[in-house]
């Protein structure tokens, strides 16, 4: 034991770069494996503790306020219920801010969706006025208890009492209203109730749904909110960021492991008269085995313990959601598990692939045996043959004809070789190209199965960095080209009775910087089976269609046609081409979809036409809401102000959200996950720099002789080096953006926004990670390559024998 821990300890003091590598890869990979399952558990536990927490109900139905909704605690599946409860929609305005809300009238707190207070305390009959808000809502509005929130329009006057949480789907400005509680009395119009079902059985959601709307009538039911749907939402970009820590932690890994399988494999190769010592004295096969995989696993080790002391430590101080998620995660029951689980695994991963390596180490003989000459990975024939000299006519028995080389060093001849220099090499050579150019090629790629491992291990690092680029370029185009991502308007204005159809377009269209204002309406509907609702929206009309961002077929021009998202398209399984049926109210409507939108909002749940075909179905339709075009260069945010101080109180202005808002946190991990896969290639790099070094010693001798300088031997080394780089980023290159495309499509269509909006870097930036790649791995090779070509002439003879 003592000798193998003096044998490790000296070769850690000869390779202290590589095991500092292979500790801070490791570290690197760890690390990201672990943020990415502190977000997966940030993403599903808040909602999950909150509606544990709130006994929530699975479905929450809204009716006109003549529905008889007594009869849905009877129906098969249903466990218990909450409300009744009344509903009136407002809008109330807090510290500058105005939000879209839903008062619900309640007169104790409810034992089902019993919502978690946060701050303050729950409504109070001695404060008739005051009301609770939902935590995001509050949020937005920058209200906390105590806080006044007026209606506008009226002289009313409601007092903030109380944060609560809700598992409710969460306030969207612009698209879904925020939630506060309110006594009864605080209600005294409501425009429709709310009744929430908790069931027995979460799996037959859509199966109660469908008993419920057939007991009410369609015509009763307004809306209809699921769990599922408010999970989704709630988790939304959190697992998304999960998945791709995720992804690329496990790909790092594997590139990581494959990489230290090549290091040893390398190290084996230059190291087999060390082995053969070792064996020499004494060294069973065992412990040759036990030496390396130790080492290894050391490494990985230290890098793990390391990375999961820094994440435990500093995680919740990271800046923005990461910092965030540690922190909820730290909390979580299965934190401590997670923390010992993911570094156990990544160290007995990367033992797994150094195992082979090992193995082999471990089958070294005690006596070396002689290994062929063979110059830069093939036959010394043609230049290199016909500069030492004409060889025998015939072969003397048991070996080839012994050459001018080995003649020189007095060596018995050698086994038969095979492979000469290609056609390709001699007519190059033949053409006057500088041999260290010629050579170099051939020498990277004469050995096929090492040169393919080789260009394989570091294609693997590369490959993921070109998916990570082109993650980072569809975030770039989400927030510079929006309209290319179904985003084609910046804002989003709604206006109060006080103001008619004319009378609003007139004062959007009078804004300078306003490019177009399209009149819409927007509605849930009951898909068929009564299962669910949509989003039905009727946006401008047949003289100025709404500009949507269309991925296939063509847009809606005709009557009844319309086009809708992929997650409308999932939940209804019907294809562009398809008619599809849904019911608004006690109205059916019937639309045939001519194309497929890019839909960000609702999960793409969403179809969409002009409001001239929703007003061919109901004449007295008119419009709720305007989107604006803004003129390119304009700011959404001073144009929202200038438009709600026109607007004088009547209008409601939001800015239309962009989801790649919510991915910001994403750039900062895409750079991060690109540094540990560069790490690793580094590692993977320098492992081939040290085979090919190790492998032209033996040449040096021939090249010597031949009459190459130091210069033009250095030379063919690097260009080794950088045609093995060059191979890698074209496979990389060539694998890695069809894989980022369908990735990220498949991103898409999960997620409801559907595929099309994958965009991979420019071919300028891929032409600088490859040339950046080429050139860093000639650098690399160029201060060992050099250092070998002046090697003293006993030190060379040492290394051929």
């Amino acid at each position: 034991m003592r000798a193998t821990l003096r044998w490790a300890h000296s070769d850690l003091r000869t390779h202290r770069g590589e095991a500092l590598f292979l500790v801070l890869a490791t570290a690197g990979i760890v690390a990201s494996l672990l943020l990415a399952t502190a977000l997966f558990g940030y993403a599903t536990n808040p909602w999950q503790r909150v509606f544990t927490q709130s006994h929530g109900a699975h479905v929450w139905l809204h009716t006109d306020t003549g529905a008889d909704t007594g009869k849905l605690a009877g129906l098969d599946g249903v466990d218990s219920v909450a409300g009744p409860y009344p509903t009136a929609a407002t809008t109330v305005v807090s510290r500058g801010s105005r939000a879209a809300v839903e008062l619900r009238g309640t007169e104790q707190r409810p034992s089902v969706g019993r919502p978690p207070v946060v701050s303050g305390h729950w409504l109070d009959p001695a404060t008739p006025d005051g009301v609770v808000l939902e935590s995001r809502l509050a949020r937005a509005l920058l209200a906390e208890p105590g806080d006044t929130l007026t209606v506008p329009g009226t002289a009313r006057e409601l007092t903030v009492v109380g944060l609560a949480d809700s598992a409710e789907p969460r306030y969207r400005p612009g698209e879904q209203p925020g939630l506060v509680w309110a006594l009864p009395s605080a209600v005294p119009d409501p425009g429709g109730q709310v009744i929430g079902l908790r069931l027995t059985d979460p799996g037959d959601t859509s199966y109660v749904v469908q008993r419920a709307v057939t007991a009410l009538g369609a015509g009763a039911i307004g809306e209809v909110s699921t769990w599922q749907q408010a999970r989704a939402e709630a988790q939304g970009d959190n697992r998304l960021l999960g998945q791709v820590l995720g992804l690329f932690g496990l790909g790092a890994l594997v590139a990581a492991g494959l990489a230290v399988h090549g290091a040893i494999g390398t190290r084996i190769r230059g190291h087999l008269r060390d082995l053969s010592v070792l064996k020499a004295i004494g060294f069973t096969p065992g412990q040759v085995v036990r030496v390396f995989l130790l080492q290894h696993l050391a490494y990985a080790l230290l890098g793990a313990l390391a990375a999961a002391a820094l994440a435990e430590a500093l995680g919740s101080r990271i800046p923005g959601r990461l910092g965030d998620a540690v922190g909820v995660w730290q909390g979580l029951p299965g934190h401590t598990v997670a923390l010992f689980v993911i570094p156990v695994g990544a160290v007995l991963f990367i033992g797994a692939t150094t195992g082979l390596a090992a193995w082999r180490a471990g089958r070294v003989p005690p006596v070396p045996v002689q290994r062929p000459a063979a110059a830069l990975g093939g036959r010394l024939s043609g230049v290199t043959g016909r500069a030492l000299g004409p060889r025998p006519a015939t072969a003397p028995p048991g070996g080839r004809p012994a050459g001018g080389l080995r003649r020189v060093l007095g060596l018995r001849p050698a086994a038969p070789r095979t492979g000469q220099l290609s056609d390709l090499a001699r007519r190059a050579l033949g053409a006057r190209i500088p041999p260290a150019l010629v050579l170099g090629w051939h020498k990277a790629f004469s050995r096929r199965p090492r040169s393919l491992a080789t260009v394989a291990r570091l294609t693997l690092p590369l490959l993921l960095i070109v998916v990570a680029m082109s993650a980072w370029t569809t975030i770039d185009r989400f927030h510079s080209t929006p309209e290319q991502i179904g985003l084609p308007t910046a804002l989003s204005v709604r206006a109060d009775a006080g103001l008619n159809e004319r009378q609003t377009r007139a004062l959007l269209e009078r804004d300078p910087e306003v490019a177009a204002a399209y009149p819409g309406v927007e509605t849930a509907a009951l898909v068929p089976g009564q299962t669910a609702t949509i989003a039905l929206r009727g946006l401008g009309t047949d003289q100025d269609p709404y500009p949507y961002t269309l991925a296939e077929g063509r847009p809606a021009r005709g009557a009844d046609e319309a086009v809708a998202g992929q997650g409308l398209l999932d939940l209804l399984d019907v294809r562009v081409g398809d008619w599809v049926r849904m019911t608004v109210g006690d109205q059916p409507q019937i639309l045939h979809i001519v194309g497929r939108s890019i839909e960000p909002e609702n999960a793409g749940r969403v179809i969409s036409t002009s409001l001239d075909t929703l007003r061919a179905n109901d004449p007295g339709l008119r419009p709720t809401l305007y989107e604006l075009r803004l003129d390119p260069g304009a700011d959404p945010r001073e144009v929202a102000d200038r438009l709600a101080t026109a607007g004088r109180g009547h209008l409601d202005v939001h800015t239309v959200t962009n989801p790649a808002d919510g991915l910001s946190p994403l750039r900062a991990v895409v750079a991060g996950l690109i540094a540990v896969l560069a790490l690793i290639g580094l590692i993977e790099l320098l492992t081939a720099i040290g085979g090919t070094v190790r492998e032209s010693e033996r040449d040096l001798l021939a090249l010597k002789a031949i009459g190459l300088s130091p210069r033009q031997i250095t030379a063919i080394t690097v260009t080794a080096t950088g045609c093995t780089a060059l191979a890698a980023v074209l496979a990389a290159t060539a694998l890695g953006l069809p894989l980022a495309h369908w990735l990220i499509d498949a991103q898409g269509r999960s997620s409801g926004i559907g595929a099309g909006i994958a965009r991979g870097p420019s071919a300028s930036l891929m032409l600088l990670l490859g040339t950046a790649a080429v050139l860093c791995a000639a650098a690399l090779a160029a201060v060992p390559a050099a250092r070998a070509a002046r090697r003293r002439l006993a030190d060379t003879l040492s290394a051929v024998a």
